[in-house]
């Protein structure tokens, strides 16, 4: 077997159970970048404005979709006329956190809707396996893909040690929805090969690592976010996915000027990655 490190190709095969994470690597391939941008913004038309100029540097747009004021039907039509535009995947960043029944109600239905339009979606680890079974029961037959949170970037944050070790144990025993995870870093050093009857169906052990709290230049905000580079996430703790939000858009700032030097940033480390 060869010490060098998968390319973002290679690791297609390693999750045949999950067509959104197959989907996912390939399009980082296809438009070479590991760029995640997180659109926080709260109406309708500055949404679609940052996407409409970020899109052809990002493999992911993350929403919010609730801090939206003007949500309606026809965000949810745009935003996928400009996935489709600009090749990307739509991650709805929800982070449930309750029994299974209820986020599968939450997950399926009311006005948002999300498993109809957001092709991953996310989830705190504390209530147990019941949370991934419930929204399992909805977005596996949809071909989605789940994230589970393990860590944060936020100071004082409690998602540590054995809360991140239950974590990574929840995301091994469901992954034929799991695909990875919100993280600061990769999590799991030795993965099982795929050579067993059982992971044969799966394929060899392989999880996506996303990363927020990115920053070309900025260290921290008043509210307790910490950043860090592009490289020492990508190249330095082997996340695979850097997650950015006003880094790119905050007032000011060339949207896509800036999209662009994250996106090469990104890449650039991910290239140095593959040649240890």
């Amino acid at each position: 077997m060869s010490s060098l490190p998968e390319t973002y190709a290679q690791r297609v095969q390693n999750f045949v159970g999950n067509a959104t994470a197959q989907a996912l690597l390939q399009v980082m391939e296809r438009k070479k970048t590991n760029l995640c941008v997180s659109v926080d913004l709260t109406l309708k038309q500055e949404v679609l404005s940052v996407v409409e100029k970020v899109g052809p540097f990002v493999c992911l747009i993350k929403t919010h979709i609730d801090i939206i004021q003007d949500f309606d039907q026809e965000l949810i039509e745009k935003l996928q006329s400009l996935q489709e535009r600009f090749d990307f995947l739509i991650f709805e960043d929800r982070k449930f956190a309750d029994i299974g029944n209820t986020v599968k109600l939450q997950y399926s239905s009311g006005i948002y809707k999300i498993a109809e339009w957001a092709h991953i979606t996310n989830a705190h680890p504390i209530p147990g396996d019941g949370i991934i079974s419930g929204l399992k029961e909805i977005g596996k037959p949809l071909g989605r893909g789940l994230l589970i949170l393990a860590e944060m970037s936020s100071a004082g944050n409690l998602a540590t040690s054995s809360y991140t070790d239950a974590a990574v144990a929840m995301a091994r025993r469901n992954r034929d929805f799991v695909i990875g995870f919100i993280s600061m870093r990769k999590l799991i050093v030795n993965c099982k090969s795929g050579e067993t009857d059982e992971e044969k169906e799966t394929g060899k052990e392989d999880f996506i690592y996303m990363t927020p709290g990115v920053g070309l230049n900025e260290f921290g905000d008043k509210l307790g976010q910490r950043y860090r580079t592009p490289r020492e996430v990508i190249l330095n703790c082997q996340s695979d996915i850097i997650i950015v939000g006003r880094g790119i858009y905050a007032s000011g700032r060339d949207v896509a000027a800036e999209a662009k030097l994250y996106k090469e940033a990104g890449w650039n480390a991910y290239l140095e990655r593959l040649q240890l």
